[in-house]
């Protein structure tokens, strides 16, 4: 992009992903354990975004699953037009009932889990694990694509050595097996996110497939964005960490949005409110310390009090007054994340 005009005229702009329309090409990457309801609607609240995704959810339980019951299934009607489920396992059977019973509630696409590196997830041989198993990653999409219309994303890493080649051959399969979509992380797997991503790997994917790729990895400003996008000619960006950090960001950046100061301590009020009226106080609670944990990054010494909530069990109302006392000290904002709390 030569400029952040240019950028914001890019992802203002609409995209077909299969057989439907995206209006816009920021989307949020699949997080566990942050993209429920609760956070959605934070982020609905500010507007701004093409699509989000879910959480990751089980395909093993997806079938037969009741959104009453569910923590990370629960959804309201209105949002699903522009919201994507995330899903992970490596049945390609199960994957494939998942995902029809996504379609039938309504959801505008699947996404299924190639890239998560956590140990829990990748001991089972889920996520990124599936990166050395393409011939099981591609019956995955294979049946997946047979069983739904609606789009399908994969999220996908380098590999699990850098080796751009093997990532390109692995992009190709999926494409070819009907992925509509990739997000690509331009890490290894036992990287996670000790070295900056290479986003020139990420112009080499995108060189080689037909399907629309989205960028992902150290997005965090609309320069970033400009820059990353200038490089790549990718499709759009999907933003994860710094969605946490600033859930107003997609606002900002496509709707050229400005938010003062006060932003900050109305949106962390805000997301204790939602989380514990969507989940309680106890399970709210423990999210809330998930989130908190990122949006400390916006501060120049936020590591000084990232652990606030962590200390003793605190009420919702000394949580409250603790965020009251926070902000009388008026921290001051980095102009770029914290990337050493970024990194926890």
């Amino acid at each position: 992009m030569n400029n952040n005009e240019d950028t914001r005229k890019l992802l203002n702009s609409p995209i077909n992903i299969g057989n439907k329309i995206l209006k816009n090409r920021m989307i949020l990457a699949p997080m566990a354990g942050i993209n429920h309801l609760g956070f959605r609607k934070i982020i609905s609240s500010f507007g701004g975004y093409g699509l989000l995704f879910t959480g990751m959810l089980n395909s093993k339980a997806v079938p037969t699953e009741k959104m009453e019951n569910s923590k990370v299934l629960k959804f309201h009607k209105d949002e699903l037009s522009s919201l994507g489920a995330q899903i992970f396992g490596n049945d390609p059977e199960f994957m494939a009932k998942a995902s029809k019973r996504l379609e039938s509630e309504g959801f505008f696409c699947i996404d299924l889990n190639f890239g998560c590196c956590v140990s829990a997830i990748c001991n089972k041989e889920y996520g990124a694990a599936l990166l050395k198993k393409p011939e099981l990653a591609e019956k995955i999409i294979e049946n997946v694509k047979k069983a739904v219309s609606f789009p399908v994303f994969v999220k996908m890493r380098t590999g699990w050595t850098d080796d751009i080649e093997n990532a390109v051959n692995l992009a190709k399969r999926f494409e070819n097996s009907g992925a509509d979509a990739i997000t690509f992380h331009p890490r290894t797997a036992p990287d996670k996110r000790s070295r900056p991503p290479k986003h020139k790997y990420t112009k080499i994917i995108k060189e080689n497939v037909k399907i629309p790729v989205f960028a992902n990895g150290n997005i965090f400003s609309l320069d970033d964005a400009s820059e990353v996008l200038s490089l790549t000619h990718c499709d759009g960006v999907s933003l994860g960490r710094i969605a946490i950090a600033k859930p107003w960001i997609f606002a900002s950046w496509t709707q050229n949005k400005k938010f003062d100061y006060d932003i900050y301590e109305k949106t962390l009020r805000k997301v204790l409110d939602e989380y514990s009226f969507y989940f309680g106080d106890k399970y709210g609670k423990k999210l809330f310390i998930k989130f908190y944990s990122y949006f400390c990054a916006n501060f120049k010494f936020g590591n000084e009090f990232s652990g606030i909530f962590e200390k003793k069990d605190k009420t919702i109302e000394e949580m409250k007054n603790e965020i009251t006392m926070l902000f009388k000290k008026h921290p001051e904002i980095s102009e770029k994340p914290n990337l050493n709390i970024f990194s926890k």
